[in-house]
């Protein structure tokens, strides 16, 4: 009896797991797709239009102050080797 009790639930939970699956990656693409249209409210995509170009801005800047930094620390290196080696002659 508990061996039929056993093989009944496995084959349940293949068939669940068989069915389940499938389902659930329905609703998820079902989910993405919605999320992914474009905003209905034309106030709405105006201000994620502002948004994006902020962000946009925003990258341009860092990478500004990146190349800042990156360049300012290759002047300190440079001074520092010429500080540890002796002057050439």
């Amino acid at each position: 009896m508990e061996d039929i009790v056993a093989i009944v639930g496995f084959f349940s939970t293949v068939v669940i797991v068989a069915l389940g699956v499938p389902i659930v990656r329905s609703i998820n693409r079902r989910k993405e797709l919605e999320a992914s249209r474009a905003p209905a409210d034309p106030e709405q995509a105006r201000r994620l239009e502002r948004i994006e170009q902020s962000v946009e801005a925003m990258a341009v800047e860092i990478e500004r102050i990146s190349e800042g930094q990156r360049f300012v620390t290759k002047l300190l290196a440079e001074r520092e080797r010429a500080n540890i080696l002796p002057p050439r002659e």
